[in-house]
């Protein structure tokens, strides 16, 4: 089913309807050219702490947009030698949330649709650029492209996402306790570590 005709039989539509707008990126977010950092080291899509994780690195782009990468290795396979399905799914679902720190706000998937047009080998790098494409109320509307070996290489994948912009409570609520502090924790440290002055 295409998203187009998403909505009817209770799905969620990854479109964005037409009273849909695109607000201003905020300006606490990461300037265009900066690193996204992750939301927690122990994510198995953005995560440094994550031992077989995909420690895809995000960069901001203009507007609410941005690009990222990730390279497939051994522990990444599906089929002998190619990158799992799931886990590209898993790439873009990362990517694509890592948007949400443009404008500032908590949010979680709520539909994640992905297009697969040709194999991700093992060792090969995917780069993929997101954008939101529309906003209404707390939904976000996104869709990405992921592309082979280089920025203008063969497409890989397409997909599109909503996410749902919720309270910081949705994941103490949800979450295990001592992994919401520990991210807590991560922000913390992060922050002290970008406004150090190297020469005071």
């Amino acid at each position: 089913m295409t998203s187009e005709g998403a909505g009817r039989g209770g799905l969620l539509p990854t479109t964005p309807p037409p009273d849909a707008v695109l607000p201003e990126r905020n300006p606490n977010a990461p300037a265009p050219g900066e690193p996204i950092p992750s939301h927690y080291s122990r994510c198995y899509g953005c995560g440094t702490d994550h031992p077989t994780g995909l420690h895809l690195q995000v960069v901001a782009g203009e507007g609410l947009s941005l690009t990222g990468r990730f390279t497939v290795t051994d522990h990444h396979q599906g089929a002998p030698g190619l990158a799992h399905g799931g886990l590209l799914s898993a790439a873009f679902d990362d990517a694509l949330g890592s948007l949400n720190w443009l404008l500032t706000a908590p949010a979680v998937t709520a539909r994640l649709e992905t297009d697969f047009r040709r194999p991700v080998p093992v060792g090969s790098t995917l780069f993929i650029e997101a954008e939101v494409v529309g906003v209404k109320g707390r939904k976000v509307f996104t869709r990405a492209t992921g592309r082979l070996d280089s920025p203008d290489g063969p497409v890989a994948l397409t997909a599109a996402a909503l996410f749902i912009q919720v309270p910081v409570e949705h994941f103490t609520t949800h979450g295990r306790p001592e992994d919401v502090e520990r991210a807590r924790e991560d922000r913390a440290v992060r922050r002290s570590v970008d406004n150090l002055e190297v020469n005071p």
